[in-house]
């Protein structure tokens, strides 16, 4: 399938390792460290009452958050439990209902959901009866559209017999596979023993029972890792011809994550290593077909998320890269976080504290923030040249009633710098990325970071690569 208004991307190794930074993911703006305590639970359901009178028709999006692992991989950054106990998820699952019929209560209609991911964690981590249950509870308080987007990310060494046909069942319709690695000394680095042959044969089920847009993650950077072994993970992954796949830096931060205290500093790549790692795998990708989505996605052409790309449409939320328009999102279960309009809101993170705000008939919400009109139209800004790589001017003035020139002065300032350095191009009234900076929009998106800018920001990011 031909693709004509997709940015190219060249790969320019000397480029990005002098840009090379710590810097924000921006699945949301502002970023979650700007979350601060207070009546977070008042402005949630104030948003919610707005949004019944305002936009009653608008998409909405639920996001489930299953925490419990019965392994730790020591690389994982994620929210998570460990326990072989099964019967902690019948507890969770006894809140989790608590939790969305208090949500329920704010709607005079049940609502309309258009997409549903599960996360964690390890969803499959329950049993069949239990996401049996699990599922039946959201579609009695939720109505979910005939062309609902249903995705849930797998763990094929925690996969049921029959689970993945009872979700087909219920109308899922996607779904991610952690891969991370194949070669076997690097998966015994990161505790994570998993087969070629057992991911391979859980994607092919995926085929068979009709999940679309199939994607696998893959890590770089990873204890024992190499170009070497690089190459052969993806002569296999290619062998199988995901739909996409997402190419994660290893962030090593274990002053945040304990489990990464277990890795051996020595036996991580060293920077030269990984930027060789990072340029094997993109060139791999981009000639074996696949398009460059930004940051650490492709797909192949004929990919939605591809075409959504290629007709300007692509989004960005949460979970990531997205192919429907910007919606709500109600986020269920221990550190989820919504949005609702202009409210950003989270769950208590810790376990024992969003079981006893559901004790108390209160949501479990803790952090949160309500954004500003300078927010909305940062964000927006950060968006367009994430998610399209540009921002026409004419068209961003238009929409937000500002003089582009005069709000961002600053911002232009860092532009301007970042066009001598080749990142982007600024003519005819456009800021345009480059095919050269492309893998460096993070740095690009930053300069529109207004809390960053400010250093009103405290969270320790991820290196951009």
């Amino acid at each position: 399938m031909q693709l004509s208004h997709v940015t190219p991307v060249e790969f320019d190794p000397d480029l990005i390792a002098r840009h090379d930074r710590s810097g924000p993911r921006y699945t949301s703006y502002p970023t979650a460290d700007r979350f601060v305590e207070g009546p977070v639970a008042q402005q949630y359901v104030d948003a919610l009452q707005s949004r019944q009178s305002e936009r009653p028709g608008a998409a909405l999006s639920l996001y489930v958050h299953l925490p419990f692992c019965d392994t730790v991989c020591y690389y994982c950054a994620c929210n998570k439990i460990a326990t072989k106990d099964r019967s902690r998820a019948d507890r969770y699952l006894d809140y989790l209902e608590r939790e969305i019929a208090l949500v329920r209560t704010q709607f005079k209609v049940q609502p309309e959901v258009s997409q549903l991911h599960l996360g964690g964690g390890t969803p499959t981590f329950l049993t069949n009866a239990q996401m049996e249950r699990l599922l039946s509870m959201l579609k009695a308080s939720f109505t979910f559209t005939h062309s609902a987007e249903c995705s849930v990310e797998i763990d094929p060494r925690r996969l049921n017999d029959g689970a993945l046909a009872l979700m087909a069942a219920h109308g899922f319709n996607r779904m991610s596979i952690g891969v991370q690695d194949l070669d076997p000394v690097v998966q015994k680095a990161v505790n994570r023993i998993q087969p070629p042959e057992l991911t391979h044969a859980v994607l092919e089920q995926g085929r068979g029972l009709g999940y679309q847009s199939i994607n696998l993650d893959l890590i770089y950077g990873l204890p024992k890792q190499s170009v070497q072994t690089m190459q052969a993970t993806l002569t296999t992954v290619l062998q199988w011809r995901p739909d996409r796949i997402a190419l994660y830096s290893y962030a090593h931060l274990p002053e945040r994550f304990m489990p990464q205290r277990r890795i051996e500093v020595a036996d991580l790549p060293m920077p030269a290593e990984k930027l060789a790692m990072l340029k094997l795998a993109v060139t791999t990708l981009l000639d074996a077909g696949y398009v460059y989505i930004g940051m650490d996605h492709f797909a192949l052409p004929e990919d939605e998320l591809a075409i959504s790309l290629d007709q300007g449409t692509l989004q960005r939320n949460f979970q990531g890269y997205a192919t429907q328009a910007d919606c709500d999102l109600i986020a269920l279960g221990v550190s989820a976080i919504s949005r609702i309009g202009n409210v950003y809101a989270q769950n208590h993170r810790v376990l024992d504290d969003y079981y006893a705000a559901i004790d108390q008939q209160q949501l479990p919400l803790v952090k949160g923030l309500v954004m500003t009109q300078d927010d909305l139209i940062r964000r927006a800004a950060i968006h367009d040249l994430l998610c399209q790589s540009k921002i026409v001017l004419a068209d961003f003035e238009a929409t937000w009633g500002v003089d582009f020139a005069q709000y961002f002065a600053p911002e232009l300032v860092q532009i301007a710098a970042h066009q001598v350095d080749g990142l982007v191009t600024l003519k005819d009234g456009v800021i345009a990325i480059t095919p050269r900076g492309r893998f460096l929009a993070r740095i690009v998106a930053m300069s529109f970071d207004r809390h960053l800018r400010e250093a009103r920001s405290t969270a320790k990011f991820s290196r951009v690569i």
